[in-house]
């Protein structure tokens, strides 16, 4: 108890800077966490595969992001405590009793614990890795799965196998290796509850997770606690819901992040958002009559909400859709696909994705070397454009094409330039928006009735009809194949 005190107060134990973020305080079992071999390999890991051939600043790791992840879950969480209890002492004088204080440490503190694991288990160039042909074979085999979680009991964690892994599930396995590895007891901590708010999971919380749960919601909600619907639903899952989506939800701490940490380091702006301000526009929503818990946001903040979403969308279109930038992706898909075609290398790989022993090999530089030496070998191959940074040649880009119409305008371009059919190439990025729409129901919106000065919870674009401007979009880059692959295609 004395030390959820001393901690919410801000002791900590060790201090890191981070360039964006400035001071990063940490925990002593946070510090045991990132000095462990399969957190420290996020260090050899591009956050954006290889955007630096374009924005030449952007080399920085999956190791910074995870903590800057972790630095903005926790002040997400904090943050709507705060504002929470400055609005209390307006209305009516209350102080926290101790078993509150214990209940708000612990879950602060396993929200910071999921958004740091949250991408342990990326591979060699982040998401481009596996969209990779032959690596979304290899995360496919039957048995895959079984193999990767051999002599542990999963019954507790998942309650069916995912017919195909992705690296949600790899960050599960990496944050079970890590969590078994390191003191949490002295923390206080349980590991199934940091891997019930982590994506794909469907864990049975602790005893402590609920116990803390109870006394979480019964402080937040006071007299709604038990009425309505609210009163018939399992409260633990409802927190744990409540904290999934500051991990990973539409306003997230790794959205937070990954905007700020790739505009800043890509030198441009368009990233940019006022942090500060949204989080203190942040507080709890609850419906007890639906029943509904989440986030929500006041009225005044729905600025700094629209800059988010605006950031989000321009970051997508300027920055990770480029043309230049999707060229190389594509070049670096089939590279991939090419040393994979050598049996050593494909079953290192194979090796790798199924026994943790050997998982943390998997970084961008064991690929490097592989288009190298590759390269060398063989001078007309995909390898050699990645080594050596030769692009496709740009011909057009055009935005929401049906497959058909790709297909159409890649054969017109080829005709019209007096090109091969395989020589013209099609790379194409979809951006999710649609989730903020009427339905949505993610985050909703605080608004303060003028008679009675009441607040009640309205969706969001109810109140704004910015939101609605945005929709799923799909922007498609047409080129021609390097000179040197031309002739063999």
């Amino acid at each position: 108890m004395r030390s959820a005190v001393n901690d919410l107060l801000g002791a900590y134990d060790k201090l890191i800077m981070d360039p964006v973020h400035g001071g990063i305080p940490l925990y002593r079992h946070e510090i045991q966490v990132i000095d462990h071999p399969l957190f420290q390999r996020l260090r050899n890991i591009c956050q954006n595969d290889i955007l630096s051939l374009v924005f030449p600043g952007a080399t920085h790791s999956r190791f910074l992001h995870s903590i800057g992840v972790m630095h903005v879950g926790g002040r997400m969480f904090r943050a709507m405590i705060d504002a929470y209890l400055r609005e209390r002492q307006l209305s009516e004088r209350s102080d926290l009793s101790l078993h509150q204080l214990d209940a708000i440490d612990y879950l602060a503190k396993i929200i910071r614990l999921a958004c740091l694991l949250h991408d342990s288990g990326h591979s060699s160039f982040s998401h481009q890795f596996t969209q990779a042909r032959r690596i979304h074979e290899l995360m496919a085999r039957p048995g895959r799965f079984d193999d990767l979680w051999a002599g542990v009991d999963i019954s507790g964690i998942y309650s069916e196998r995912p017919d195909e892994l992705e690296h949600e599930h790899y960050s599960v396995r990496v944050a079970w290796d890590v969590l078994q590895a390191i003191d949490l007891e002295s923390a206080g901590l349980h590991a199934e509850d940091v891997l019930g708010i982590m994506e794909t999971t469907d864990v049975t919380p602790s005893q402590a997770f609920c116990r803390h749960a109870h006394t979480f919601w019964g402080f937040i909600a006071g007299a709604d606690a038990d009425s309505g619907v609210l009163s018939e639903a399992s409260t633990p899952r409802l927190v744990i819901d409540l904290l999934k989506s500051i991990v990973s939800g539409e306003i997230d701490a790794d959205r937070a992040d990954y905007m700020l940490r790739d505009g800043f380091h890509s030198s441009v702006t368009i990233g940019g958002f006022n942090l500060d301000h949204l989080l203190s526009n942040l507080r709890f929503g609850w419906d007890v009559e639906q029943p509904w818990l989440g986030l929500a946001i006041t009225q005044k903040g729905l600025g700094a909400l629209e800059d988010f979403v605006y950031s989000r969308h321009q970051m997508y279109r300027k920055v990770y859709a480029h043309k230049t930038a999707l060229g190389f992706d594509w070049l670096l898909r089939e590279a991939i696909n090419e040393v994979l075609d050598e049996p050593e290398t494909f079953q290192w790989v194979d090796t790798c994705l199924s026994d943790m022993g050997y998982f943390a090999e998997l970084t961008d530089n064991f690929f490097w070397e592989a288009f190298r030496r590759h390269a060398r070998k063989h001078p007309r191959s995909y390898s050699k454009c990645i080594v050596d940074r030769i692009k496709l040649d740009h011909l057009d880009t055009r935005e929401n094409l049906e497959p058909s119409e790709v297909a159409g305008h890649s054969a017109y371009l080829a005709d019209a330039l007096a090109l091969d059919a395989g020589d013209v190439v099609t790379c194409s990025m979809r951006a999710r928006f649609s989730n903020i729409q009427d339905n949505f129901s993610g985050i909703k919106v605080l608004v303060r009735e003028p008679i009675h000065r009441t607040r009640r919870l309205r969706r969001i674009t109810e109140v704004s009809a910015f939101f609605t401007k945005f929709g799923d979009g799909t922007i498609t880059h047409f080129y021609r194949r390097p000179a040197l692959l031309r002739s063999t295609s």
